[in-house]
């Protein structure tokens, strides 16, 4: 009788478990409303300027939130750190120590935002009292108001982690002994023409699971971080099936991810790429949603009995294979004469939002495999580059011509003198919307 008891009561707790665990958990679907109803970020992430973080910084103490500058960069920018919770499990964050990686700044300003509103909520007080979050939101804005990679010294802060030559690795690194936090999120942006594994799908998220040395040394941390990757990987799959990858897993001894798993925090990185049709705003979603999971399979303790089995399965990351447009089996115009040309392939440079779509020419001729995020059959057409130079590095603008049209190819204002049927510029069809097929 008495071993029936204890195991009635082994069952009871395991169910009373279950249930705490469901109480306190929101779906990927709930996040994500959660998020399109209550985000307080206004501006496309690549917009974001160090004045606009100020912006968002004081909202979060009129929040009541916990935030101090906890530095300065080599502008004499401040640097912060917002905290939320007062639990024993230390978690720590930090974003675009690259200048122009700045998807997730807006998503941590967002979660915190959320959090610290919604404290009487049961799932947010669970995760209040489970564990201390900090928040280094832009740590490189002198980077982010360049929107470029490197710090003001033309420093990559990233390979930064022991010489320590820039303000702002110093500081993060003071800012993890001091603390010595249990988990760390470290917060990036990939390129946008990154695939998951070998297929034509972008990564639109990829994450690691860093080691901390080149043997790959696992540990409790690593194996638990390993879990928590898993719980965002299936929040995600829900939402961007296929579109997930993982970042190269080699060992960088210079890196900032490496050494914090080598010095006790093992790290989680995080690399936002893109996805054809949706803009900057829904990648500040995923990344919500991502984040806000991994919060809640701590806090709950759900990652204890997550497999790592989603995680451990994720393709690597792949490139070369993507473009972002294609124009097929195209006629081309050599010494004032059409010819077969063959596949135009062009590429879209990283830029801010607001400033206009630069796309130039990335081949011309057999491109081999290379699949384009849209395609269009040229084939009954002449495609001439706006300056008359079809060419590898030259702007992708082009005229489109009938081939049945009769066109004075030496002609000197030739779009004057014979306007084009259709004319392709920073990206979209400035004339001609559906006259050359879209394949896809």
């Amino acid at each position: 009788m008495s071993v029936y008891l204890k195991s009635m009561k082994t069952v009871g707790l395991i169910l009373l478990c279950a249930f705490s665990m469901n109480a306190y958990a929101q779906s990927p679907k709930d996040i994500a409303e959660i998020w399109d109803n209550k985000h307080i970020s206004t501006k496309f992430p690549s917009d974001v300027r160090h004045s606009d973080l100020k912006v968002y910084v004081e909202k979060l103490r009129k929040l009541g939130l916990k935030i101090d500058e906890v530095g300065r960069s080599g502008g004499n920018r401040e640097i912060y750190q917002a905290e939320f919770g007062r639990g024993p499990l230390k978690v720590f964050m930090w974003s675009q120590m690259h200048g122009d990686e700045p998807t997730a700044t807006s998503s941590v300003i967002d979660m915190l935002a959320y959090f610290q509103t919604h404290r009487d909520k049961d799932w947010v007080k669970n995760i209040a009292e489970k564990m201390t979050i900090r928040v280094v939101p832009m740590l490189n804005p002198d980077g982010a108001d360049a929107y470029t990679r490197r710090n003001l010294q033309n420093i990559d802060i990233n390979r930064d982690a022991l010489d320590l030559k820039t303000p702002e690795a110093r500081l993060l690194k003071k800012l993890r002994d001091n603390w010595n936090p249990s988990i760390g999120f470290n917060l990036h942006n990939q390129q946008a023409l990154t695939t998951a594994g070998n297929t034509p799908k972008q990564a639109a998220i990829s994450f690691l699971v860093v080691f901390g040395d080149a043997a790959k040394t696992t540990s409790d941390g690593h194996e638990r971080n390993k879990r928590v990757a898993s719980a965002m990987v299936n929040a995600l799959q829900t939402l961007i099936p296929g579109h997930i990858g993982k970042y190269d897993d080699e060992f960088t001894a210079t890196a900032f991810g490496d050494n914090f798993s080598a010095w006790g925090t093992p790290v989680i990185l995080i690399e936002t790429g893109a996805l054809h049709g949706k803009d900057e705003m829904f990648l500040v979603k995923m990344n919500f949603v991502a984040l806000v999971t991994a919060m809640q399979s701590l806090a709950t303790g759900s990652e204890k009995t997550q497999s790592a089995q989603p995680y451990i399965s994720l393709p690597f990351n792949g490139s070369g294979s993507l473009i972002n447009f294609v124009f097929r089996r195209a006629g081309g115009v050599v010494s004032g004469a059409p010819k077969p040309l063959g596949d135009i392939a062009v590429f879209t440079e990283r830029k801010r939002a607001s400033f206009a779509q630069t796309n130039k020419i990335r081949s011309v001729g057999a491109i081999g495999k290379v699949q384009g995020l849209e395609e269009y059959d040229a084939s009954g057409f002449t495609v001439v580059q706006r300056f008359g130079v079809m060419r590898n590095g030259e702007l992708a603008d082009f005229f489109f011509y009938r081939k049945d049209r009769v066109v004075d190819w030496r002609s000197v204002d030739l779009e004057k003198a014979f306007p084009p049927d259709a004319v392709f510029s920073a990206g979209i069809w400035t004339k001609g919307v559906g006259i050359v097929p879209k394949i896809k």
